[in-house]
């Protein structure tokens, strides 16, 4: 699947991590790559249900990840645009997954995908097995980042369930119109997101082309009527005011949501990323 992490703002071209304080992670430009491929959602690129039996490390992953990772075909690139968002969610700045492929000419594509949030940082020697909370903040983190564009948009990504995606003053500041939640598990079988949209961002979120908390703006062919289209395989669930519970009071981010409003009323998740965007 493709698809924000909490509090945390860094630059999309370099990709590096500048400075870590107690509540949030910032870059010099304020930048969160979030233009992850809604088609990279689709794990059929990548298995995400093997992937969390292995360490994030190239030599620990198994032949057929690593396949799939050099793959020069369209999934190959598929499956390499969603390892380096799972990488940034996952590992802290300093830690690394490398690879190479070589496309269908012979030319050699070193990659190498620099950490950024670190929520799982121990994922680089050890296995994330059996651990769905962590898979749902992963995943959660993956999420938040899917872009329908591929455009490079501003964003804040916070929760309370992990340090790196708290926020500063000064971010809270800046980032003002909140946009969304989203939840889920990548790793589960079958893999599943789900969204919700903040009534008072929707205008703005279309504005800047992110629309996968309030859904895709389209046309139907035949009728002409105006439509609003799923983010790929993400289930929009409707208003996060009707499915979410109470927002903090420090954050503004959403406390919880309802793990599958389709099929219960009480059931909810804490392990919710909340994205904000610039007015």
């Amino acid at each position: 699947m493709t698809a924000a992490c909490i509090g945390a703002e860094v630059d999309e071209e370099s990709e590096e991590l500048l400075g870590e304080d107690q509540s949030a992670i910032e870059s010099d430009n304020g930048f969160l790559p979030n233009a992850l491929n809604t088609n990279a959602l689709n794990t059929n690129a990548l298995n995400m249900a093997a992937l969390e039996t292995h360490a994030l490390n190239a030599t620990a992953l198994s032949a057929g990840e690593l396949a799939s990772l050099q793959n020069p075909g369209p999934n190959g690139a598929l499956a390499r645009d969603l390892m380096r968002y799972i990488v940034g969610c996952a590992l802290r700045s300093n830690q690394t997954l490398s690879f190479s492929w070589t496309d269908t000419t012979g030319v050699v594509h070193p990659e190498v995908y620099r950490g950024e949030l670190g929520i799982a940082h121990w994922w680089a020697t050890a296995s994330i097995s059996n651990d769905t909370f962590t898979q749902r903040q992963i995943s959660a983190c993956v999420a938040a980042r899917v872009n329908w564009y591929g455009v490079h948009v501003m964003v804040s990504l916070r929760n309370s369930e992990t340090a790196s995606m708290g926020s500063s003053t000064t971010e809270r500041q800046t980032y003002t119109v909140r946009e969304g939640a989203f939840w889920g598990n990548l790793f589960a079988s079958p893999p599943y997101v789900r969204s919700c949209y903040s009534p008072d961002g929707v205008a703005r979120a279309r504005q800047l082309q992110r629309d996968c908390a309030a859904g895709h703006l389209g046309v139907n062919p035949s009728t002409g009527a105006p439509t609003v289209q799923q983010c790929g395989p993400m289930t929009i669930v409707g208003s996060c005011d009707t499915v979410c519970n109470r927002v903090d009071p420090n954050g503004d981010f959403y406390a919880g949501c309802l793990e599958n409003p389709a099929t219960s009323a009480w059931v909810r998740t804490d392990q919710v990323v909340t994205s904000f965007l610039t007015p």
